[in-house]
């Protein structure tokens, strides 16, 4: 087996762990009554470009060998590198899931008895939902054999994150106020000490 076919095989797995981690919280999700809601055209696009980069592209590129002309060799080393930061980001996306527990949300939404987490993976970073979309992103640059499929996952990030970050901290101020504020003081947006 081809050490580009491991790395393909590597992020299929990584994928199936990402949904078999989410579906809990998504079917849970929709049983709490949302408070208040900041849905958009914006945010849809965002979701969308998260969606594409990050799932649609790399699948159709692993199904289909689409585009070749994109297509390059993996060292071994990156297939190692980039497993090791899949299992990372699923690592930070389990355990902002759990840390969010009734709270979570795929949207901009303030679930009914909102609390603000401050807890965990929190206790570093304000967004580590997006802490572990930037680390598949990475992951997946080194173990797609492409260069259109493997840097559509930074591609989808950056645009979900950019459209979407200012938002929802818009939102969290106008929900906690001062609370949220000093929060803000004391951690980074998505990278711990950095940023």
């Amino acid at each position: 087996m081809s050490v580009n076919i491991i790395g393909e095989i590597v992020w299929v797995l990584g994928i199936i762990a990402w949904y078999i981690i989410r579906y809990p919280f998504e079917r849970r999700g929709r049983r709490v009554p949302v408070a208040s809601s900041r849905r958009s055209v914006s945010e849809r696009v965002a979701l969308a470009a998260a969606l594409a980069g990050l799932a649609i592209v790399p699948a159709f590129y692993v199904a289909t060998g689409i585009p070749k002309a994109a297509d390059h060799s993996l060292p071994l080393w990156a297939v190692v590198i980039g497993a090791a930061i899949f299992c990372l980001a699923m690592w930070v996306f389990r355990r902002t899931h759990k840390q969010l527990g009734r709270n979570w949300s795929i949207t901009l939404e303030i679930r009914q008895k909102h609390e603000l987490i401050c807890a965990g993976p929190y206790a570093h970073v304000r967004h580590p939902m997006y802490t572990s979309f930037l680390l598949m992103g990475l992951a997946q640059a080194f173990l797609l054999p492409n260069w259109v499929a493997g840097l559509a996952g930074i591609v989808g990030f950056a645009v979900l994150f950019f459209l979407r970050v200012d938002k929802e901290e818009r939102m969290m101020l106008d929900v906690f106020g001062p609370q949220y504020r000093a929060y803000m003081d004391k951690t980074k947006r998505i990278i711990p000490y950095l940023y």
